[in-house]
């Protein structure tokens, strides 16, 4: 049986922080064959919560995919220090999406994280925005 590895760029984002929040996902085979891209329209929240909202529903998808090995790229340094153990989690808010994250991580093989600068994660972030947009979810797959 193969391994089915997945890169997935996620980004969240909120207007007025908290306030209208979006979330977008990218998600590629490693053949670099783009396997779905959606935006999320979260409601009223901060941009931490978009952020791992987008992460929990990337995992979600990736699942669904039946992949075993999943690489999350993000320009949030916050998550990825967190999903990593640099960071604890403090905030209230973020806490339960954070077990949440962790619960579904287990179900690969293979979950790493990576930090990019925001130029890096531009397709993610426009998904994110176009959801803000239309206050509605997106899906491109």
């Amino acid at each position: 049986m193969s391994t089915v590895k997945l890169t997935i760029n996620i980004d969240g984002g909120s207007r007025g922080n908290p306030g209208p929040a979006g979330a977008g996902i990218v998600i590629v085979d490693q053949d670099g064959q783009v396997l779905g891209k959606s935006g999320v329209f979260i409601g009223r929240a901060t941009n931490n919560v978009a952020e791992y909202r987008g992460l929990i529903t990337a995992l979600q998808k990736a699942k669904q995919l039946g992949a075993d090995h999943v690489e999350i790229v993000s320009d949030s340094e916050l998550l990825v220090r967190q999903m990593t153990g640099v960071y604890r989690v403090k905030n209230a808010k973020l806490i339960p999406l954070f077990q949440d994250a962790m619960e579904l991580r287990k179900a690969f093989a293979k979950c790493t994280f990576r930090h990019v600068p925001r130029e890096l994660n531009k397709q993610a972030d426009k998904l994110a925005n176009q959801a803000m947009n239309v206050q509605a979810d997106i899906d491109e797959d």
